[in-house]
């Protein structure tokens, strides 16, 4: 195992446990309330976490692979997300945090068999424009990053900043 994709599987790990622990202590109500802006509930958007990672990693494999990531849009991307969100639209704490523990294992075990010439391989993104970005360009702005962005978004919906969020306001 590099040290690099322990990095980043110990920064995914991090996210989602971060995710999981905020999430975890919401009352019913709150798990119901609707994230502004996004409009999903937050029980759906921490079940669309850890229902994406597997995507997330797949793609990131695919670069990884020097294999071009080709026909995904940020327009597929909405409309999986719309889906998502009417299917599991009452999806239970339980539920979510038992699919966002297992899958964020498993994707941190993924990220973890990459090597660093798999993490440098670089090929054209379609959700990029087509630029040629690397696997761990992709892990980062996807998967690793994931959890930190809607957890972000849910304390923003709660009104619940962290201190060091306070701190920089």
């Amino acid at each position: 195992m590099s040290k690099r994709s322990e990095a980043l599987a110990a920064r995914l790990e991090a996210g989602a446990a971060a995710l999981a622990a905020f999430a975890g202590g919401l009352s019913a109500a709150e798990w119901q309330t609707r994230v502004p802006k996004d409009g999903r509930k937050i029980g759906v958007v921490v079940h669309h976490v850890a229902n994406v990672y597997p995507i997330e990693i797949q793609l990131a494999q695919k670069l990884g692979a020097g294999e071009a990531v080709q026909g995904v849009s940020w327009d597929d991307i909405a409309k999986m997300n719309a889906g998502h969100a009417k299917e599991f639209d009452g999806i239970t704490k339980e539920e979510a945090l038992a699919l966002l523990k297992r899958n964020s294992a498993a994707a941190a075990a993924a990220i973890r068999a990459l090597s660093d010439t798999q993490l440098d391989s670089a090929a054209p993104l379609s959700l990029n424009a087509d630029a040629p970005l690397t696997c761990q360009f992709m892990l980062e702005d996807h998967a690793v990053r994931h959890s930190y962005h809607h957890l972000a978004k849910i304390k923003g919906a709660l009104g619940k900043h962290s201190k060091a969020a306070a701190a920089h306001a």
